[in-house]
């Protein structure tokens, strides 16, 4: 029997779905916690997605290394749920394992904690081997695909190519594995690591008509939401980039007390009131 909560599920879903299909790009902003999730969707965001990032440094952890557990990964997203009405995708890393049935449980899973979509990416988390062999990759992905399928409302799968971000900054590759992703049933493909208009462009029409998504990077992040959208990309996501501006500013604080004995840090910040109206 379907409950309440299984179409609240399925119209998210629905909503996250239309979202790759109608014209133009989107942003979706990547909160950290249950906090900064309720205010970005105050302010207007239509989807978040998790930031594996912003959660690690959040646990005191670093990121990319396989500190962070699958059940902390799920515990935030179920945190991030519970907290706004918006579609939430999730940063599922590599699946938390290097076998395909692995990332084929992780979607399940992810799908029970409440979310809608989630992205499988082939990066290994190990440094000496960082990148999956081709065909495993592909195996992984397809294996997400048939377990995303099986859910009873349309759960929105992202395929990752990590080469750009690993030292291994071969975009035929890249492009290659992307396309073996979309031929498995990805619904979103993704390259993190793409600083050049011209790299951006080379992605997108290699893909065409699947959407990508495109990460704010430091090579892109002069551009306006219009320029990168003239480029077809699909979906415009900010990674860390929240998180790492929240750090940065509560670090500067910290510095400016220990450092020169000022509180300047507090003048610009907002009003205790404000965050409460925020979050109530």
């Amino acid at each position: 029997m379907e409950t309440r909560s299984d179409k609240t599920q399925a119209a998210k879903a629905a909503t996250f779905k239309s979202l790759h299909e109608r014209p133009g790009m989107f942003v979706i902003p990547n909160p950290w916690d249950a906090g900064s999730a309720k205010m970005l969707a105050v302010v207007g965001f239509e989807a978040l997605a998790t930031t594996s990032a912003g959660l690690a440094y959040s646990l005191g952890k670093a990121d990319g290394e396989g500190a962070v557990t699958r059940e902390e990964a799920l515990e935030n997203g179920r945190a991030i749920v519970a907290v706004t009405t918006l579609p939430v995708s999730a940063d599922l890393e590599n699946g938390y394992g290097d076998d395909p049935g692995t990332c084929a449980e992780t979607i399940l899973l992810a799908a029970a904690a409440g979310l809608v979509g989630g992205s499988i990416e082939d990066a290994t988390g190990r440094p000496a081997d960082p990148i999956y062999g081709f065909e495993l990759s592909v195996a992984r992905v397809k294996a997400a695909v048939i377990a995303a399928r099986s859910l009873p409302f349309h759960f929105t799968l992202t395929a990752r190519a990590e080469n750009l971000i690993h030292g291994r900054p071969d975009l035929k590759d890249t492009i290659r594995r992307l396309e073996a992703f979309a031929d498995a049933g990805a619904d979103v493909l993704f390259a993190p690591g793409l600083n050049t208009p011209g790299e951006i462009e080379a992605i997108v029409k290699a893909l065409a008509p699947k959407p990508v998504n495109v990460v704010l990077s430091t090579g892109i992040a002069h551009l306006s939401f219009e320029q990168i959208a003239a480029l077809g990309v699909k979906r415009l996501s900010l990674g860390s980039a929240f998180a790492r501006a929240a750090y940065s500013a509560f670090l500067g604080a910290a510095e400016e007390i220990h450092k020169k004995g000022t509180f300047t840090f507090a003048q610009p910040a907002i009003p205790y009131g404000k965050i409460n109206d925020l979050l109530r």
